[in-house]
């Protein structure tokens, strides 16, 4: 039950009767909660948004490839520590007891030319030794530790670059069969709608039959189109995720990403910024050094090698002929004299090799070069192909509405609007295969140069 009060003149309040209005408020909050259930249900079936950016984090810190790297970088500098070790003191503890039956016993050695007497005894003491010089032998052997730990860090730094760029390939794959997904599904429903109005048009027999027939036919090529293009899409997905260390695929709402700057038209100048940023290129002269240094280690090994070692310790249990501490020290050299040619065949060894080191860098380098241009040229036909493709495209469109027009006023048959839609169809995927292609070009040739990160 309801009443209207009206206070004063033109102004009326209805109010509602506690029951009719809590009643009303249900009814209201049931609609809100609804439609909010309703939006909670779309954002929740809808795929998460990637960018590029997560992407390349996702992969940089999940992939197996990229922790290999970096932990075969850590294991090379433990190697680096390992050779510097042999400039610092080498010091050991030595406890030695010594049990016997009787007083004097004597051990009877077989085949032995001694037969010495074995004292009870007991001793502690400590053993020091330190290299003095072996003629640049220690410090070479480090220093190819170093710089082989250096390549190892650059092998890492290539393999992140390697994995981006594979990152790039997913990502803008994926976009493209997106684009071309979405054209097909708009070619789907523009044949279907205009395969019901053919229909209807020739069972009032204002159209023929074999309209019918092109319509059929030309929305099955549609589907066969969308079709595709969401294999493609999916395998991209399949490929992103495994990339980004994930083992089950997972489809994204990818970000658009914009276009990059204008195309640089100094290739010298690309060249250059390869040569000194490359991984791979920095790897290999790493390497290089490596090899040069250790041919001047195993050179090295015709030289003697000067060290001191020095013992003291404690014997509490001892015979009565000998002192209760003992103390020694002492200076070696070791001179090598003849060894059958080993030392000569490992220093010809080490320096062939370091020999061969250097023209595998000279030829890597040369590839450097190649790619660089060969990446160039292909960015910059990439986009003068998009700058045709979008010409195309308005061309393709213009045409397509002009025989729409024309078949719908009966002055041309379906064979020609077929036609239309169909340059029109193959413009537009041009156009998506164009634009994502350029966009991977910039990015092949930003790894040519090693500037992708």
């Amino acid at each position: 039950m309801n009443r209207i009060s009206c206070p004063r003149a033109g102004f009326c309040i209805r109010a509602f009767t506690p029951t009719i209005y809590d009643s009303l408020f249900t009814t209201h909050a049931s609609r809100i909660a609804l439609v909010l259930f309703a939006a909670w249900s779309l954002q929740a079936q809808q795929p998460p948004a990637l960018t590029l950016q997560q992407a390349h984090e996702a992969a940089l810190k999940n992939h197996p490839r990229i922790s290999v790297a970096d932990l075969r970088a850590l294991a090379a500098r433990q190697v680096t520590r390992e050779a510097w070790a042999a400039y610092f003191p080498n010091i050991s503890g030595n406890v030695i007891a010594v049990g016997t039956k009787d007083e004097n016993t004597r051990l009877a050695a077989i085949g032995g030319l001694n037969n010495p007497s074995i004292f009870e005894r007991n001793a502690e003491g400590i053993t020091i030794s330190q290299l003095i010089t072996d003629f640049g032998r220690t410090s070479n052997l480090a220093g190819t530790a170093k710089y082989r730990a250096r390549a190892e860090e650059d092998n890492a730094q290539a393999t992140r670059e390697q994995i981006l760029l594979e990152v790039d390939a997913a990502y803008f794959a994926a976009l493209q069969a997106q684009s071309v997904a979405r054209v097909a599904e708009q070619t789907v429903a523009t044949r279907q709608s205009f395969l019901d109005q053919v229909t209807a048009l020739a069972t009032n027999k204002m159209r023929s039959e074999l309209d019918v027939s092109f319509a059929q036919v030309n929305l099955e090529e549609g589907k066969l189109i969308l079709s595709r293009a969401t294999n493609d899409q999916q395998a991209a997905f399949t490929q992103l995720s495994t990339l980004m260390g994930m083992r089950q695929p997972e489809s994204y709402r990818l970000a658009e990403e914009p276009m990059p700057s204008e195309l640089s038209t100094n290739v010298a100048g690309l060249v250059e910024e390869a040569l000194r940023s490359r991984p791979d290129v920095l790897r290999m002269r790493n390497e290089r050094e490596a090899a040069f240094k250790f041919a001047r280690a195993e050179k090295a090994l015709n030289y003697p090698t000067i060290s001191a070692s020095a013992a003291a310790g404690v014997v509490p249990i001892r015979d009565s002929a000998l002192p209760a501490n003992y103390a020694a020290a002492g200076v070696g050299l070791s001179l090598p004299i003849f060894a059958g040619g080993l030392y000569t065949a490992r220093q010809k060894e080490a320096a062939l090799r370091a020999q061969a080191s250097e023209q595998a860098l000279l030829d890597e380098e040369n590839n450097v070069i190649r790619d660089v241009r060969i990446a160039w040229l292909n960015a910059q036909n990439a986009f003068e192909r998009l700058r045709i493709t979008r010409q195309l495209l308005q061309n393709a469109s213009r045409s397509f509405d002009l025989a729409q027009a024309r078949y719908d006023n009966g002055v041309s048959s379906i064979v020609e609007l077929n036609q239309a839609q169909l340059n029109k169809i193959s413009a537009e995927i041009s156009d998506a295969d164009t634009k994502y292609e350029y966009l991977l070009r910039r990015s092949a040739l930003s790894f040519q140069t090693g500037t992708l990160h």
